[in-house]
């Protein structure tokens, strides 16, 4: 119960816990301190998953984003519907609107490249998305179909709407922004072009959006890092410590704003995943991290993946993630 400090004696007031945590959390690594910051105000399952695993090392795990070992649930399908509620590229615009040109900002002269996951015309297109590439470490398919709900809601239409709001977001910061694509080609751009993207943009920081395929009951957001790689083509000696930096303070930052936890079923608590097997890492030369926001599979997790509200704040914390990154 609160209550009214106003009518405390004349002496030095106790610290609130919340002062205490946030005084904590400046100490320790951006995931956990927006872990810490999470439970200090009140973090509950309407915002992510309750009794969080303790912090511990990073997993590493060996499939596609939304396609690891143990997914459950029918293949992803393309939604007959429009999206549950309407996209938007900022508070209320339509999908496709270009919003605010870049201008006078802290992100000024600084280039960001958003690679929206998975593309919905994957699914009409698998002779061409099978097609292996090399990523360095080995040969995959060129791309993805991508998950989805149960509903219907496809992965591919998830990313699309919070890339074009987290444009908006940092074109306000006069960042100059470019999207991998924005559905408007029949398939891909397989991972190898899409890290080709944003080598050849010389970008401060890429960011790849997606939404994980896992079984129900696990719940939460993890944040995916490159793995020391040196093999073929793939080189990531010089983004290993940028991408983390980069990765811990979205993940950080997407806590803050989201109100969601870190996965409860990889990294250990902390919301980070390195891994060795995604060309999107292999072959980038820039610094670069991937983000699934949530479980498509899970009742909680797909109730705040469909709302427009959240999908805002979700791409406020990469937002502010970035942001932070860049004017460190």
């Amino acid at each position: 119960m609160s209550y009214d400090e106003s009518h405390l004696p004349a002496r030095r007031r106790p610290l609130s816990r919340l002062t205490l945590t946030l005084a904590a959390a400046a100490l320790v690594p951006g995931a956990f301190a927006g872990w810490l910051i999470w439970q200090a105000t009140g973090g509950s399952d309407d915002g992510g998953p309750a009794g969080l695993p303790a912090q511990g090392a990073s997993a590493v795990a060996s499939a596609e984003p939304s396609q690891r070992p143990g997914s459950s649930g029918p293949e992803p399908r393309p939604s007959a519907s429009k999206s549950p509620s309407k996209p938007a590229s900022g508070d209320d615009a339509a999908p496709g609107e270009a919003g605010p040109a870049p201008g006078d900002g802290p992100l000024a002269g600084r280039t960001v490249v958003i690679d929206p996951g998975h593309n919905p015309g994957n699914f009409k297109h698998t002779t061409e998305i099978n097609k292996l590439v090399d990523i360095g470490t080995n040969r995959k398919e060129c791309d993805t179909t991508g998950t989805s709900g149960n509903s219907g809601y496809t992965e591919a239409e998830f990313t699309a709407d919070v890339s074009q709001r987290l444009r908006t977001l940092l074109r306000k910061e006069g960042a100059t922004v470019k999207l991998t694509h924005e559905n408007d080609r029949a398939w891909g751009p397989c991972v190898d072009e899409r890290a080709e993207i944003g080598n050849k943009a010389g970008a401060d920081a890429v960011i790849s959006i997606h939404a994980d395929g896992s079984a129900a009951g696990n719940r939460g957001f993890h944040v995916i890092l490159p793995a020391l790689v040196k093999s073929g083509g793939a080189d990531t000696s010089k983004i290993v410590a940028p991408s983390r930096d980069l990765g811990e303070r979205i993940a950080g930052n997407f806590v803050r704003t989201t109100g969601s936890a870190p996965s409860n079923y990889l990294g250990g608590g902390t919301g980070l995943d390195v891994r060795d097997d995604l060309g999107g890492l292999n072959l980038s030369t820039v610094p670069k991290v991937f983000i699934e926001c949530g479980n498509m599979r899970d009742t909680k997790d797909i109730a705040l993946l469909t709302s427009a509200d959240w999908r805002q704040k979700a791409a406020q914390g990469m937002a502010d993630g970035i942001s932070s990154f860049l004017n460190r």
